[in-house]
């Protein structure tokens, strides 16, 4: 058993909508999936087939070598889930949320609590222990959602978009977490429409749209699927940038993209070695650059380029295909 999740032509219809159209997936042990798509594009039907939390009308998969519809209990027992919102009690403290989790998981009462401590000092909670969860912020009740996830100790781990609706310093945190999570030993299938958060996390990433999967890779290999370099230059003065849109029209055969406001050029490369003709002819017209470098193609022109239309990154899941963010 080479994999930890295995999926095999995955269908799934709801009325006459088709959610997946012979989706297959696969993720190995100790490692981070990421499922890109926008909303509707089959990510969120995927994670609770292989959660058991629905069943496929067709196609197959197994997780930890257990098939999600013939050993659905095997299954539970392999895996945690963390839904898009955090399913946190927030009547209760930190330490009664996870040790309520522990003895819905046959934990013995002074085991769950054990569980509880040590989840609460890992994810550095232990000085909100005590406190209502209505005074968390929202990285602190993601952190505990994540750690709820975790009670049962499972291999395998689902995260489904978990850092919607947090701001950029809590986003890092869970981000963090992930990582620590991952150095354990940790599988994790991360369903997420932050293209960012895919390219820091994600071994591999898959990308689904209407419900198929339209590409599969590392996110370096992705980025080369899509083609070309973008060279980008900033001149030191404002005053050069018709100058240095000349000098790049030129060599690149294309008008550069002009962003007046921030000073950026761009243009498509297709010879890399061409940065260093561009090196030779700023120096020559005697123009100094604050920014000279060329980059593959972001994991959202990457999107574009595979579906034809960006993201839905401001946009919140359908809340009738949320998951219900309990551990499994």
């Amino acid at each position: 058993m080479s994999h930890a999740i295995q999926a095999e032509g995955l269908v799934k219809h709801f009325g006459e909508t088709k959610a997946l159209d012979g989706v297959d997936l696969e993720v190995p042990f100790g490692k981070v999936v990421g499922v890109l798509g926008p909303n509707g594009a089959g990510k969120t039907t995927a994670v609770r087939i292989l959660a058991t939390l629905l069943k496929p009308d067709a196609g197959r998969a197994t997780v930890g070598g257990y098939d999600v519809v013939r050993d659905p209990v095997r299954v539970r027992n392999q895996v945690g889930l963390t839904g898009q919102y955090a399913s946190v009690d927030e009547d209760l403290n930190g330490t009664e949320n996870l040790v309520l989790i522990g003895k819905l998981l046959n934990l013995s009462g002074r085991d769950a609590r054990a569980r509880a401590v040590e989840l609460l000092e890992r994810f550095e909670l232990s000085h909100a222990a005590k406190r209502p969860i209505r005074t968390y912020s929202g990285g602190m009740r993601r952190r505990l959602d994540l750690a709820a996830s975790l009670v049962g100790r499972p291999a395998v781990l689902y995260l489904d978009e978990p850092t919607t609706g947090l701001d950029p310093h809590a986003r890092n945190e869970v981000w963090n977490v992930v990582r620590g999570l991952v150095d354990d030993g940790a599988t994790v299938l991360l369903t997420t429409q932050y293209l960012e958060e895919a390219d820091q996390l994600a071994d591999r990433i898959t990308v689904f749209d209407h419900g198929n999967v339209v590409a599969d890779g590392r996110a370096d290999e992705l980025k080369r699927k899509v083609g070309g370099q973008t060279l980008q230059v900033r001149p030191t003065s404002l005053a050069d940038l018709d100058a240095v849109e000349a000098i790049l029209a030129e060599l690149t055969g294309t008008r550069p993209a002009r962003d007046t406001a921030t000073g950026l050029l761009t243009a498509p490369v297709a010879d890399p070695m061409l940065l260093s003709t561009v090196v030779r002819r700023l120096d020559g017209a005697g123009i100094t650059a604050d920014e000279l470098a060329l980059r593959l193609p972001s994991l959202d022109e990457v999107f574009l380029a595979l579906t034809g239309h960006a993201t839905d990154k401001n946009t919140d899941a359908d809340p009738k295909g949320e998951l219900e963010g309990s551990p499994a």
